[in-house]
């Protein structure tokens, strides 16, 4: 689940090493590229959008584009929502419920987001939701982003990350947040999108436990 350059930042840990001029000017490339491509899609739509035209939009090459994202859908699927997402529980207390620690991991990712960034991630369920293309390649984010959420899990409780009761508990917390963003979208983002979280979680503790 889950963006660019500031989640990026916030996944960084006080005193830890930043990013060098080369890496700042990949994460601003990227960024221009994916600005332009959100901006277009909204304009024109997903489908009468050629990467041609974003990379044009963003001044760069169409080979630039393709090296930072090999295909279309991966500039919406491609992002940093789940290492913010896996930080986030990784620095919650380790006797603290797996939900719950998930819960204030997701809120606290969505309140470091920018006005900008919160608007991109609506486009991006918008597109999941309705470009089948997009819809066709979350799969195998959703299996990178499980297995990233399993290692973190797995160093709360000792298990092995490949253990079954930690992958599918993985599993239903990514569902359940995805479905959370749907629902937000799909009603028009009528209810506030934290609590429609703390809702979501609320499901799930009753009865997932490690």
């Amino acid at each position: 689940m889950t963006p660019m350059a500031s989640a990026q930042k916030t996944a960084a840990q006080p005193g830890a090493q930043q990013p060098g001029l080369r890496e700042r000017k990949k994460i601003q490339t990227r960024r221009a590229i994916r600005r332009a491509a959100y901006r277009l899609f909204e304009e024109q739509g997903y489908d009468a959008t050629p990467v041609d035209r974003i990379a044009e939009a963003a001044d760069v090459s169409p080979s630039t584009v393709f090296r930072y994202f090999p295909t279309k859908e991966d500039i919406v699927l491609t992002d940093a929502y789940a290492p913010v997402l896996a930080a986030g529980l990784r620095a919650r207390p380790a006797g603290e419920p797996v939900v719950e620690s998930m819960r204030h991991a997701a809120v606290g990712t969505l309140r470091r987001l920018a006005a900008e960034e919160r608007t991109e991630l609506v486009q991006r369920i918008r597109l999941v939701r309705e470009v089948p293309a997009v819809r066709g390649r979350t799969a195998e984010n959703t299996a990178r982003d499980s297995a990233m959420i399993s290692a973190v899990l797995a160093e709360r409780t000792g298990r092995p990350a490949d253990d079954l009761e930690v992958r599918v508990v993985a599993a239903a917390i990514l569902a359940a947040l995805q479905e959370a963003l749907m629902r937000w979208v799909a009603d028009g983002r009528r209810d506030d999108l934290e609590t429609l979280i703390g809702r979501t979680t609320d499901v799930l503790a009753r009865g997932l436990t490690l």
